[in-house]
């Protein structure tokens, strides 16, 4: 049944099998790995390395929060997955806890996995001996940080990526294990390459853990340029990276509006309350009002004018409001 499996994916030249043979399901299972992740782009990686057999013996991710309307505990989609599947769970409120370093010291792993967790100090990354290896959202070295995704369509970036490398002292500089890249399509948003990279990232990881049980995997160190480019960075994205400059060339705009969609959302202001914005399109002609100031018919469509043309709203969301496209709040909306 492996075998047939196999025939039916298309793989790329170079590239291992996605299912293991019999003979690396043997060294998958035998390999202990100890998993850190919290967010629903983690869970991809984590149901890929348990469906292909892996040895999973521990989970760490996020302690449960108190959220929603009635701020009860909510648990991180890794845990759910975890129980779901009866994976062994910590969730850590602090990751030097002495009781927490016992606990995974006790557990014996061979290798760490990290996908979207917080940072870890030197003596959790460095406790299995095989190290712990960490999948980015983006081709290393470029784009280093917290929010690569945003940042690589913020920046109107035409391909990104997702790259395996292992863990050490200065953030997302480790060696460099494997990388995949893919096209970022002009009306991509940033949610859009999220599921497109959780789904191709697991895949990676997966191959890279392969690699490190067969031992057949050469640690590249990063370079210190990218395709002989400097380097763009992706900080975290804070609520002022958010508001949108109306002043700056159109294409600028859109992608901000793009990068930031669905969340965190770039937003304006329209009658003094904030106006989130999901959706737009470009439109290439020198506007007859100033930068920043908006055209409507009051029916079917709301402008922004840009330094260099407008911004068309397709959907947004004004405070107060729920989420809804243009017409629909053209329809109920009056302007003051």
């Amino acid at each position: 049944m492996i075998e047939q499996r196999k025939k039916d994916i298309n793989l790329p030249a170079n590239t291992a099998p996605l299912f293991p043979t019999k003979k690396e399901i043997k060294k998958l299972e035998e390999l202990r790995i100890v998993f850190m992740g919290t967010p629903e782009f983690a869970v991809a990686s984590l149901q890929k390395l348990v469906e292909n057999g892996c040895n999973i013996v521990g989970v760490i991710t996020a302690p449960d929060k108190p959220g929603g309307r009635g701020m009860e505990l909510q648990q991180s989609a890794v845990k759910k997955y975890a129980l779901e599947h009866g994976l062994n769970i910590l969730q850590p409120e602090k990751l030097k806890n002495p009781d927490f370093l016992k606990e995974l010291t006790s557990l014996n792993a061979d290798l760490q996995i990290v996908v979207a967790f917080r940072m870890l100090p030197e003596l959790v990354w460095n406790m299995p001996p095989m190290g712990t290896i960490n999948l980015h959202g983006s081709l290393l070295p470029q784009y280093r940080g917290a929010a690569p995704i945003n940042w690589a369509v913020i920046n109107g970036e035409k391909e990104t990526g997702v790259t395996t490398f292992k863990l050490q002292h200065e953030i997302d500089t480790g060696d460099i294990l494997l990388q995949e890249s893919f096209a970022i399509g002009e009306k991509d948003n940033a949610g859009m390459v999220h599921d497109r990279m959780k789904e191709t990232g697991a895949e990676v990881l997966l191959r890279t853990v392969k690699g490190l049980a067969e031992n057949s995997l050469k640690e590249v160190p990063q370079p210190s340029t990218f395709h002989h480019q400097p380097l763009k960075h992706a900080p975290k994205i804070f609520t002022e990276t958010c508001l949108i400059d109306f002043s700056k060339p159109t294409k600028e705009v859109y992608d901000l509006i793009r990068g930031l969609s669905p969340f965190p959302t770039a937003f304006t202001q329209l009658d003094n309350k904030k106006l989130k914005i999901f959706s737009a399109e470009k439109i290439d002609q020198q506007p007859s009002i100033k930068a920043g100031e908006h055209a409507t018919d009051g029916k079917t469509f709301l402008h922004f004018a840009c330094d260099d043309g407008y911004i068309s709203i397709k959907e947004l969301q004004l405070e107060g409001k729920k989420k809804m496209l243009v017409k629909d709040f053209l329809r109920g909306y009056r302007f003051q």
